[in-house]
């Protein structure tokens, strides 16, 4: 996607999984990238896959929950490629727990990362879409649990529906500034955090077989498939390029036709 050469671009959550498939995808389409991710190896990994391939790509380690961390790694996109074009909240984490057996602090820990993390994301973004001018735009990574609850993942749920209101609502604040916010709505995506999940249904007793729980939602598709990261690019390409300039707070089902909205 030509448009999206040389634009300054952050993807959290970058180091493996979804936003790592996304970010090299954006590589190739000539944007520069910094790589954001907790686990700094990770990071490290994919910027260096990059680089590899004649792209431009800096790691960056991050907790999203962390406000002076995430204003480190907005200042170094903007010391690094010169602005900030877009940012990509992706970075997320799963829980599965019975509805009654959910805790005060399994409901801090997922919905902190998950909810707080993009809150502060956007706002430190839309601090520096201000100063520098011209607009920006924010992509959210939500979920189909962000349309509609699952009990097994009731506090997951919670976070991303908050995922879909922020999205509202800093599209309704924000849009006379050119300041754009939108959500990507993945379904069952074959990655790393759905093994998590998995294995939180194993744990509690939900299933007894590995992959049971995966291939149980996954059948809910209509196209007949569970999802791959490689699903999401298209939709990222998107809405990180001009051609999504006239959509705002949006979350965009991609799951194979699971939820149907």
């Amino acid at each position: 996607m030509s448009n999206l050469k040389d634009k300054s671009i952050i993807v959290t959550g970058a180091g493996r999984g979804i936003g790592a498939t996304m970010a090299r995808a954006l590589a190739a389409d000539g944007a520069r990238l910094i790589i954001a991710d907790r686990t700094e190896e990770d990071a490290k990994t994919v910027a260096e896959s990059i680089r590899a391939k004649g792209g431009d790509a800096v790691a960056v380690t991050v907790d999203v929950r962390d406000r002076a961390a995430v204003r480190r790694m907005i200042d170094t996109a903007v010391t690094s490629f010169g602005r900030l074009d877009v940012l990509f909240n992706n970075a997320g984490v799963a829980q599965t727990k019975p509805f009654l057996d959910i805790t005060e602090e399994d409901w801090r820990f997922v919905t902190d990362v998950n909810a707080l993390g993009v809150l502060i994301g956007m706002q430190e973004a839309i601090k520096t879409f201000r100063a520098q001018g011209g607009g920006g735009k924010i992509i959210n990574t939500a979920s189909i649990a962000g349309k509609q609850g699952y009990e097994p993942l009731a506090h997951y749920s919670a976070s991303k529906f908050a995922v879909v209101a922020l999205t509202q609502a800093a599209a309704r604040a924000f849009g006379k500034e050119k300041i754009t916010a939108n959500a990507i709505c993945p379904g069952v995506v074959a990655t790393e955090m759905w093994k998590i999940i998995d294995k939180g249904f194993r744990d509690t007793g939900l299933t007894t077989a590995e992959d049971e729980a995966f291939n149980h939602f996954a059948a809910g598709a209509v196209l007949g498939r569970p999802s791959t990261a490689e699903d999401l690019v298209g939709v990222a390409r998107f809405l990180a390029s001009s051609d999504s300039d006239f959509m705002t707070g949006q979350s965009l089902l991609v799951d194979g036709g699971m939820v149907f909205a």
